[in-house]
């Protein structure tokens, strides 16, 4: 071993030895010392792997963004644990008193495990920086505290949760209040808060009250959203529906089903072995309704009870996943889950109906389907970079979506996505359609026939090394593709660069053009959240009669696989 080594070894295990003596939580305690000692028990394989463990863990600090915190749980900075979140709360409470003083700050919190821990460090760290806090009653949904931050006037919230990551993460979600109406963060405030972040020294300078916060009852928080989440649909509208519901292990099923019953539609069928909250999502790989496998206890709950449509939420319930029958859906279980983007397309033209005014808005990944929509019935439409952080702030914002499965329907209200009020929209819908002996597919039809087939797919690389993604993205800028499946590439942004319209962002726009189709897009982009390569197709294909809709949709299946492929060449993933 080297001097220099033996230099950085020593350093690494002093580094390790001030956090251990500084950890609030016995249980991180106690991992940690039990990597330090095995990382100083001799040279055999388990002192190497906790060598490794050491290094990987104070590489560096759980960097805190536009998205909060989110990571894995475990001792050290690099980790989801008390002592990163107390440090992030000192923080974000130093830049509170700096906007505006004083004012109360909101906490909520999933059922994952140590979010209810996390929560109450927050609290503790708050009140003892002269500020006021309120606990939720208990693990809820996101979108009640993002509702609790304009129903209170707050001046902040914070939402513990790692929405639909695996079972091992969890988060730390920012919202201001103020001029900002309760939405999420977004620079400059992320890297002001960051700043005061990294100001914090010894957690023992940071004070922790041991009383002084406010746990709210259900009647404070939860009755007035219930209460606003049923405004959403109309009380005369049909209610004749039968849902199959997955809360996804997570905390979705009282809230959803409280609101179904305030709104007055029939209960839906649980999904049994799904129902109650488990942060270790036993039924799950990842617990994420996109994820492949994710829906098929819902599915064969489907088979056996024949709803109208299955609904599920993604842990948190800020997410609305939405299926429907499909007697020839490729994995033969007879239900077909829509794409984000269809359900968007149905919710908007669901509001249209319903007379909304104001703005339609979607992300630079999410179809195009949704600005001719807008167009057609004479309203604003606007597109942003991915994120509700960002699309929450669009002026005179009526109804905003994602196609990951994100929907916010109520901006008055919640100023996110949220995956109750969408599911009761959606609720309202479908019945609406099966009172007209049609359903959720004869719409989307219909939005074919009038405006195109706008089909869109996903390429979605996980990798566990993130320098493949780097890579990739580099691989992409220095050798633009000039042709893809067959369409010519009329354009290559990197929008790196930023616009007039949007900031700058990691990411890759292209245009295409061709043969069969009206257009096409794709944009490739590092996931924010997750360790994801994302490519977002799309694909438009002119329609003159609902006849031609089974040779377009083939068309654009086809197309899509072709895209998928070639940009994959492209990118060397």
């Amino acid at each position: 071993m080297t001097a220099h080594q033996v230099n950085s070894g020593d350093d690494l295990l002093h580094r390790a030895r001030t956090w251990l003596a500084e950890d609030p939580d016995p249980a991180t305690r106690d991992e940690l010392a039990g990597l330090l000692a095995a990382a100083e028990g001799g040279p055999d394989e388990a002192c190497t792997t906790a060598w490794s463990e050491l290094s990987e863990r104070f590489s560096g600090t759980l960097q805190f963004g536009t998205a909060g915190l989110r990571g894995e749980m475990g001792a050290g900075p690099m980790r989801m644990n008390r002592a990163v979140v107390i440090r992030a709360a000192m923080g974000l409470a130093s830049y509170l008193k700096q906007r505006s003083g004083t004012g109360l700050v909101v906490i909520g919190y999933d059922a994952r495990h140590n979010s209810d821990v996390f929560a109450r460090d927050t609290a503790a760290v708050m009140v003892a920086q002269g500020l006021k806090a309120a606990l939720l009653p208990g693990p809820l949904p996101t979108p009640v505290l993002a509702y609790a931050v304009r129903h209170f006037g707050a001046a902040a919230g914070v939402a513990v949760t790692a929405s639909h990551n695996p079972p091992r993460d969890n988060g730390y979600k920012v919202y201001l209040g103020g001029d900002f109406g309760g939405s999420q963060i977004v620079p400059p405030h992320d890297a002001g808060i960051a700043a005061e972040i990294d100001k914090v020294g010894s957690l023992d300078e940071v004070p922790l009250a041991a009383e002084g916060w406010e746990v709210l009852s259900e009647a404070d928080v939860l009755e007035p959203y219930l209460a606003r989440v049923a405004s959403v649909v109309d009380p005369h509208a049909p209610r004749d529906l039968s849902v199959v519901y997955t809360p996804m292990h997570g905390v979705g099923r009282g809230t959803l089903l409280a609101a179904f019953e305030r709104a007055g539609f029939p209960a839906p069928t649980v999904v049994t072995a799904q129902g109650d909250p488990d942060p270790e999502f036993p039924t799950v790989s990842f617990p994420n309704p996109e994820e492949p496998g994710a829906m098929d206890l819902s599915f064969a709950a489907a088979a056996e009870r024949q709803p109208d449509v299955i609904l599920a939420n993604d842990p948190d319930a800020d997410r609305l996943a939405v299926a429907v029958a499909d007697p020839n859906a490729a994995d033969g279980s007879g239900w077909r889950m829509l794409r984000g983007d269809e359900v968007g397309a149905l919710l908007a033209a669901h509001l249209v109906s319903k007379q909304a005014k104001g703005t339609f808005a979607t992300t630079i990944v999410s179809s195009s389907l949704l600005g001719r929509i807008a167009e057609a019935a004479g309203l604003g439409y606007e597109e942003t970079l991915t994120g509700f952080k960002w699309l929450s702030r669009v002026d005179g914002l009526r109804f905003g979506y994602e196609e990951a499965l994100g929907y916010c329907v109520d901006p008055e209200a919640v100023r996110d996505k949220d995956g109750v009020s969408a599911a009761l929209l959606t609720a309202e819908l479908a019945a609406t359609l099966k009172s007209q002996g049609r359903t959720l597919q004869d719409l989307l039809d219909d939005l074919a026939a009038t405006h195109g087939l706008h089909a869109t797919d996903q390429l979605s690389v996980r990798v566990a090394d993130l320098r493949l993604i780097a890579d990739a993205m580099a691989r992409l800028r220095e050798h633009p593709p000039t042709e893809l499946a067959g369409l010519h590439v009329d354009s290559a942004e990197d929008l790196e660069a930023g616009s007039d319209k949007l900031p700058p962002t990691d990411g890759l726009r292209y245009h295409l053009s061709g043969e069969g189709v009206r257009g096409a897009r794709i944009v490739v982009r590092p996931s924010g959240t997750e360790p994801k390569l994302k490519c977002y197709l799309e694909v438009v294909v002119p329609v003159s009669s609902r006849a031609e809709l089974g040779a377009a949709r083939q068309h654009a299946t086809e197309l899509l696989a072709r895209l998928k492929s070639d940009l994959g060449t492209a990118a060397g993933i």
